[in-house]
């Protein structure tokens, strides 16, 4: 028995040769495949990126994003860089690159060899089979599967690229709800006081008689209207807060953090982009995903070419070692053989398969040429929001909010002497308040619409469009309403 085995050994030497050639070193390196997505990135937001591998990296990261928000008012590029480094989300994605990784090595091993041992005896006589059964097939195609794997490895990295993008743009959006929200309480809460003393004011000329109860009643009402709308605002407030909290990943004590009171004003200089479809077309993250996608399909297509008449092919090479006993003697014989296994393609010759990859290429291509068309049409919509939205909120700004803060002013100069009454005042008062809210959502519009050109040219996906029917007729209804 111990011959036969040795026999074996020898016979499996290649094959184990042919396998350990590749150990898989340098072969879709997951450090090396996220640093090109932190290289990316970081061009595009301006941010670091980590990949916490280990409990201890990851216990540091919190640290780090513990001392960065604790007690702090953030602006929104801070909250970005929290978001990329403690978003849980986001590391799972990055796991993506390490499975890929782990899939083109082993794309790149040959298929290990199948050993079978037999013993049979009968009598003093004993027989030993043994075979080795190696996969040519698996051999012959695998620099096409490395080639194949090797895409879908650079596909991880990109799709981890736009989770990154996509989380940065997401954060930012909440950044702006956020502090949009505390600046409509803030107005809120100094138009309610104004109210409140009108309303004081129309009580007491009530109880004199120089006010009538329905002007009272809607003095009072006004009051009360403004009130609700305040407490709701709030409550949005609070509740934008903590969408962005959940992006940053924070919790306990990291959420003591504030956001500023007001957005940023408006640029002096807005954007000038002739050439924005051809930046959308270098730059945007799926669509090379999708054309690594019909690569891979291609080289796909190559491989199934290959296995059109084959669809499996062994070769079995094996050694039938016999032993007798003959007047106390035992001789050894040793038989040789090799055989070849394979499928022979009489009813399925593989041009069903051939078919199926021909069909989903050319749906690749289409998708892809789809996408491109949609990118360009995404990038001219984007940039004419950007635009759009620029010049309303200068309108609102330049315009509308001057005009009726001089309405008001007047309003009380001449109710002070007497020309206009304590309803025309205040009517002019609560059209100051609804202009102001549209005012503040218009630069809030802005500033989405500023995100969304940013994903447009880069890619991350892209929010609903802004300047909606909903958020018009919110701010119409006035006052708080975000």
């Amino acid at each position: 028995m111990r011959r036969g085995i040795l026999n074996i050994a020898a016979l499996a030497a290649p094959l184990l040769v042919s396998a350990c050639v590749t150990t898989g070193d340098g072969l879709g390196d997951p450090l090396a495949g996220f640093q090109t997505v932190s290289a990316r990135t970081a061009a595009v937001t301006g941010k670091e990126t980590v990949w916490a591998q280990s409990s201890e990296e990851a216990r540091a990261l919190g640290e780090r994003v513990s001392t960065l928000v604790r007690g702090k008012t953030i602006g929104p590029d801070l909250a970005v860089q929290v978001a990329l480094l403690n978003n849980k989300g986001l590391q799972a994605a990055y796991a993506e690159i390490g499975m890929s990784s782990a899939e083109l090595w082993q794309q790149s091993l040959p298929a290990n060899p199948t050993v079978s041992v037999g013993v049979m005896g009968i009598n003093a006589g004993r027989t030993v089979e043994t075979a080795i059964v190696g996969n040519i097939l698996a051999l012959i195609t695998r620099p096409r599967r490395m080639a194949v794997a090797d895409a879908r490895f650079r596909q991880a990295q990109l799709r981890a690229a736009e989770a990154t993008l996509k989380l940065a743009a997401d954060t930012r959006r909440a950044w702006i709800e956020a502090v949009v929200a505390w600046e409509k309480v803030g107005y809120l809460n100094r138009a309610q006081a104004a109210a409140d003393a009108a309303s004081a004011l129309a009580e007491k000329l009530g109880q004199t008689g120089a006010f009538t109860k329905t002007g009272q009643a809607r003095e009072h009402v006004f009051y009360a209207e403004l009130a609700g709308q305040t407490a709701e605002a709030r409550m949005q407030a609070r509740m934008a807060k903590e969408a962005l909290t959940r992006l940053m990943g924070l919790w306990g004590y990291d959420i003591d953090y504030q956001v500023p009171n007001a957005l940023p004003s408006l640029p002096a200089n807005p954007l000038a982009r002739k050439d924005i479809e051809a930046l959308a077309l270098r730059n945007r993250v799926d669509l090379d995903i999708a054309k690594l996608e019909l690569e891979a399909l291609a080289l796909s297509y190559g491989l199934t070419e290959a296995t059109r008449y084959v669809s499996d092919l062994e070769l079995m090479t094996g050694a039938e070692i016999e032993q007798e006993e003959e007047d106390g003697e035992t001789k050894t014989k040793v038989l040789v053989n090799a055989e070849l296994e394979f499928v022979i393609p009489i009813f399925d010759s593989g041009r069903a398969r051939m078919r199926k990859a021909e069909l989903a290429y050319m749906q690749a291509a289409n998708l892809l040429a789809e996408r491109a068309v949609n990118v360009r049409s995404e990038a001219r919509s984007a940039y004419d929001g950007y635009r759009s939205t620029l010049d309303i909120a200068r309108h609102y700004r330049a315009n509308v909010v001057p005009l009726r803060t001089t309405i008001e002013e007047e309003s009380l100069l001449t109710y002070n002497g007497m020309i206009t009454n304590t309803f025309e005042l205040l009517a002019d008062t609560r059209a100051k308040v609804n202009s102001i809210m549209l005012s503040l959502n218009a630069k809030r519009q802005f500033w989405l619409a500023d995100v969304n050109l940013g994903t447009a040219v880069y890619g991350g996906g892209s929010s609903a469009p802004a300047g909606t029917g909903a958020e018009t007729a919110a701010a119409d209804d006035g006052g708080g309403g975000h």
